[in-house]
């Protein structure tokens, strides 16, 4: 599976001379955790709230671009959804905009990778194959007379 099967197609983003405090309330309001920031029509990073709650207090910020992480780490839709999942869990990042021919066109976060596996969506295992021991022998006794040990 590749991130452009699961990732959201709509991003929220915010300015990066935007207030801090307004970035703040629009997580609230659109209900997300992660925000990407731009500049002139370019991504420039990623308000996270864990960013905003690292410094104490949003409004001890004047700016985004004082909070954001900076430069953000991005994926490709075309990236595999294990490949996503490492660089998540090694950077201890929550979300990875995706980013195709310079062009921001979806998110993926970690909610939406435990959605899919919740879903039972992940790729099925096959069952091993277990090899019957047919016409083994009988199993000889050891000298100390414990069972089901072979002796050489």
């Amino acid at each position: 599976m590749r991130v452009r099967d699961v990732m959201r197609r709509s991003v929220q983003t915010v300015s990066a001379t935007a207030s801090a405090e307004n970035a703040f309330r629009l997580m609230r309001t659109r209900k997300v955790r992660h925000l990407v920031a731009t500049k002139g029509g370019e991504m420039v990073g990623v308000l996270s709230d864990r960013d905003l709650r690292a410094l104490g207090s949003y409004r001890q910020v004047q700016s985004v671009e004082e909070a954001m992480t900076a430069p953000a780490v991005a994926a490709k839709p075309e990236m595999t959804l294990r490949q996503a999942a490492n660089l998540l869990r090694g950077r201890t990042i929550g979300c990875l905009p995706v980013v195709e021919r310079g062009e921001l066109v979806g998110i993926l976060t970690t909610t939406d990778l435990l959605e899919l596996i919740g879903r039972g969506a992940e790729r099925p295992v096959a069952k091993g194959k277990r090899w019957v021991l047919k016409g083994r022998g009988p199993r000889r006794k050891s000298v100390l007379g414990h069972k089901n040990v072979a002796v050489r």
